[in-house]
């Protein structure tokens, strides 16, 4: 996959901004997918019925015989060139963008839950100065490379969350690369399946995201689901998520259906107006299973306080302070179910600004309101340098409505600082981490430099300042070089850096 892409990506180099990539490599992926899912179908109808002309004719009679109808102009031997199409008089494209652009927009109006997600982006569109946003050599470039028969995207050909995989890549490689988030604040990968690992999502779950992105935390709620009990295969989760960013909602759209998983992706500002609400319109509805990674820091307007219709902040701790982390928690427990559970990836400083200061602060009065209801379950802190666009660690708070026995009055903190593993240019949990935070945090027993269990009288006594890392610091491995090892390479390396000076003088020499 990396491969495809990076290859891909070099296509277009030069034509578009690193962070743009996406936008143009994504729908093509898509697209490249639907048509060798439905080259399968055609295959496996041909088995039933003998022939590829009798399959392809029954087809084009009955679109519902295949999951997603394409017509021959969008078909990828048609897009590559390797096999013919005869098009209509003067309906024939210009060029390869306009071709590309037609054949979306007609997979979109074949199958209408595509519309509004496959064909949104225009292969080509004129920008500033009448020259094309991306040319038909790099378009050409781009579709001989996902023409590979190393590349096939069929039924059997990807593992599971392949799209979202494409998407994380691209943007760790590209955004990051450039020194920009492109807007975008993806969670890697293994913190996801962290936060679906402690959820222990149940077959048949309504799970909600509101702020789902491309959906990833969702998809990775049924993947959890599957692995814990092979029932949830038949009983899958019930997705629901709300994105506003229109590029984020209609990746999330074909996340969801490429997995080919029930779900509601709706698009909007979950804060202002948030789209899932209960019978009435003026409470909002209710999940047994939450998971976000909603933007850190954001700050609010004063109005979205003031003017709540949905009965969110006086109803739940007050007001916050110009820091916004706290209202996303608001959101999600007025969102929560009896008996629900909870993740939340925010910044660190949610769990602890405003302790220890002798002025009243608004954050720190939330969290005593959210001690009190003995709402929270635990907070995981995450290592450093993990997300995309930002080196901060993170940390993951766990909303519980209705604790079992065993947890009630208490709250699990795990310091995971010392648990990731160096990358390139991003740190990773690898997955026996996870697997060690998620059975630490769920056995909910002290462990020297990695788990605490407090007390909510313990909360309190620490003014309510809920960071791992106040109760129990890290034991990280920090690997030190004894001091002569050190100047002796540094001797060597001048030793080097002097021979290749005069190497290099020596090759000026004859050139001058």
């Amino acid at each position: 996959m990396e491969q495809m892409l990076w290859d891909a990506a070099c296509a277009i180099r030069g034509e578009k901004d690193a962070p743009k990539f996406k936008d143009y490599l994504l729908p093509l992926v898509f697209l490249k997918r639907l048509s060798d899912v439905f080259d399968d179908e055609v295959a496996r109808l041909t088995q039933t019925y003998g022939d590829a002309d009798t399959a392809t004719t029954l087809i084009e009679a009955d679109h519902a015989l295949v999951r997603f109808y394409l017509p021959p102009e969008a078909r990828w031997p048609v897009l590559s060139g390797r096999a013919p199409h005869a098009w209509p008089e003067g309906k024939k494209p210009a060029s390869l963008g306009e071709h590309i652009t037609t054949a979306t927009r007609a997979v979109a109006r074949q199958n209408t839950q595509l519309l509004g997600i496959i064909d949104q982006v225009d292969f080509n569109h004129v920008g500033a100065g009448g020259e094309r946003e991306i040319s038909d050599s790099a378009l050409r470039g781009v579709i001989e490379i996902l023409s590979d028969p190393r590349y096939r995207l069929g039924l059997k050909d990807v593992e599971p969350d392949f799209l979202g995989r494409c998407y994380e890549y691209l943007l760790r490689k590209f955004a990051e690369g450039a020194g920009q988030s492109a807007g975008e604040f993806f969670t890697p990968t293994e913190v996801g399946f962290l936060m679906a690992e402690i959820l222990q999502p149940r077959p048949r779950e309504d799970a909600y995201d509101y702020a789902c992105g491309s959906a990833g935390l969702l998809i990775k709620l049924q993947l959890v689901a599957e692995k814990r009990d092979p029932a949830a295969k038949k009983l899958p989760l019930r997705l629901h998520g709300q994105e506003l960013q229109g590029s984020s909602y209609a990746i999330a759209w074909m996340n969801v259906i490429i997995h080919d998983l029930q779900a509601e992706i709706v698009r909007g500002d979950s804060m202002r107006n948030p789209k899932f609400r209960a019978e009435g319109g003026t409470r909002l509805r209710q999940f047994p299973l939450i998971i976000a990674n909603p933007m850190w820091n954001q700050t609010f307007d004063p109005d979205v306080f003031e003017h709540d219709g949905f009965d969110r902040f006086e109803r739940q701790g007050g007001n916050t302070s110009g820091k916004g982390d706290w209202a996303w928690l608001q959101h999600t427990a007025a969102s929560l179910a009896d008996g629900g559970r909870a993740a939340i990836v925010l910044d660190t400083g949610a769990v602890s600004r405003g302790s220890g200061s002798k002025n009243e602060d608004k954050e720190r009065a939330l969290r005593q309101w959210f001690v009190e209801q003995d709402l929270i379950d635990g907070v995981v802190l995450l290592p450093d340098n993990l997300f995309y666009n930002t080196t901060a660690p993170g940390v993951i708070i766990f909303l519980r409505r209705g604790k079992p026995k065993d947890r009630r009055g208490r709250i699990t903190l795990v310091n995971a600082a010392g648990e990731a593993k160096k990358g390139t240019p991003k740190n990773y949990l690898p997955p026996e981490a996870v697997q060690k935070i998620a059975a630490a945090y769920h056995a909910g027993v002290d462990v020297p430099g990695f788990v605490k269990t407090i007390t909510t009288a313990e909360a309190t006594a620490n003014d309510f300042n809920l960071s791992p890392s106040r109760f129990v610091a890290a034991e990280i491995d920090n690997q030190l070089r004894p001091l002569p090892d050190i100047v002796a390479d540094l001797t060597a390396l001048d030793a080097k850096s002097a021979a290749l000076a005069t190497e290099l003088t020596a090759v000026l020499g004859k050139l001058v």
